[in-house]
């Protein structure tokens, strides 16, 4: 068996376990949907769950580490075969690694009755596991050029454990700095491989469309001014929020992702949205430097909590939605191109952002907005799990 298509086709049982992104992205899209209707309930006092967590950091926790954990792992589980050259992880043991990931959401909201340690030791299973496993194929491939994704993941473990410690101790996790670790682990993620594939993707696209003008090269000497720049700012937003350098340094990082984008002629793929929209997720990461670091010259004007939102809900939510609806596609054989319903999902994700800032900027309807934002956001993630769900649950054709 000597290539990714001869294992997947050697694997007889469910389609879904077939490759690494199915389970995930389709269980991800699922829990982020259910999560976010469990999550209006409790703001309306209708529900309760058993967690240990204050309802906010149960909220900030599932979509963080819980929802981009899976989205992450679908992602990771099948783009390391092609770096590595190696096979990818499928049957069974994929079912496995999938199984830890839905232990890890049963024991967060079940984390009242349990002891603090066992639930930390339940949800980090699955992503402990996880960086095992794409350890191993890294270094078993010599793709050391890819180390760099696997520390990010090391970090996004670090702040999800320490989220775990923060809520034990009684602190608020979602304004801890286990979220911040893991919150800036993220943004760092798609700087690093949105930074890859989005000028990639675009590049294509733009050659079969005859365009005189081609994003530049990524990785170039400013694309990594950049990166250096954002790593920076979010380690000092790690470690010291409010702090006046921090705010310098993530509108100087937000200034430069904005230049960093600009160079990858995203103005000129307004007629394939499934181009267009990675660029619209890209753009939520200089935003939200931007409005976080405003934050700290203007901490009345413009409140954490929705500073924040333009990172979770519009830089992890539309790229993570983008990613899935284009991955999916291309590895199920079907052809790249954004059709009404998949347009309607990201138009649903960016209306959900817009109306979750608007709850900040006018507190005497935050209730409206955040209703609105909640089911704008699930209509999103259920329509991708419609859409998508048939591909995801059925073996690729044969040509």
């Amino acid at each position: 068996m000597s290539s990714t298509a001869e294992k997947m086709r050697a694997w007889t049982g469910p389609a879904i376990l077939s490759f690494g992104f199915r389970p995930f992205f389709l269980g991800g899209a699922l829990w982020a949907a259910l999560a976010m209707a469990l999550w209006i309930g409790m703001l309306s006092r209708r529900l309760a769950l058993p967690t240990a967590f204050d309802p906010i950091s149960w909220h900030a926790h599932e979509f963080l580490f819980g929802y981009l954990g899976a989205v992450a792992a679908g992602f990771l589980l099948t783009a390391v075969p092609n770096w590595t050259g190696r096979l990818p992880i499928v049957g069974w043991p994929l079912g496995a690694l999938f199984a830890t990931w839905c232990l890890g959401r049963i024991a967060v909201a079940l984390s009242a009755e349990l002891p603090p340690i066992s639930v930390a030791m339940a949800d980090l299973l699955f992503p402990v596991t996880l960086a095992s496993v794409l350890g191993r194929e890294i270094v078993a491939g010599r793709n050391w050029r890819n180390l760099i994704v696997l520390a990010m993941l090391c970090l996004f473990i670090l702040g999800n454990a320490l989220f775990h410690w923060e809520a034990a101790r009684g602190y608020p996790g979602a304004q801890g700095v286990g979220l911040r670790l893991g919150l800036g682990t993220g943004i760092m993620m798609i700087g690093v491989i949105g930074g890859r594939i989005v000028p990639s993707f675009t590049r294509n696209w733009l050659v079969r469309q005859h365009s005189p003008v081609l994003p530049t090269p990524p990785m170039q000497r400013f694309d990594k001014l950049a990166l250096l720049a954002l790593g920076l700012a979010l380690l000092l937003w790690v470690i010291a929020p409010m702090a006046m350098v921090t705010g310098t340094a993530l509108q100087l990082a937000g200034g430069l992702h904005l230049i960093r984008l600009a160079r990858w002629a995203g103005h000129r793929t307004s007629a394939e949205p499934l181009v267009l929209v990675l660029h619209a997720g890209y753009l939520f990461v200089p935003l939200g430097a931007l409005a976080v670091g405003a934050t700290v010259f203007w901490p009345d004007a413009v409140g954490m909590g929705s500073a924040q939102h333009v990172w979770m809900a519009g830089g992890l939510g539309l790229m993570t939605l983008a990613v899935m609806t284009r991955a999916t596609l291309g590895h199920t054989g079907q052809t790249l191109r954004a059709d009404t319903g998949t347009i309607a999902i990201y138009l649903l994700l960016l209306l959900a952002v817009l109306a979750r800032l608007l709850a900040g900027a006018f507190p005497g309807l935050a209730s409206l907005f955040h209703t609105l934002s909640g089911l704008t956001w699930i209509g999103a993630f259920g329509g991708f799990a419609m859409l998508y769900g048939r591909y995801v649950l059925r073996h690729r054709p044969e040509h």
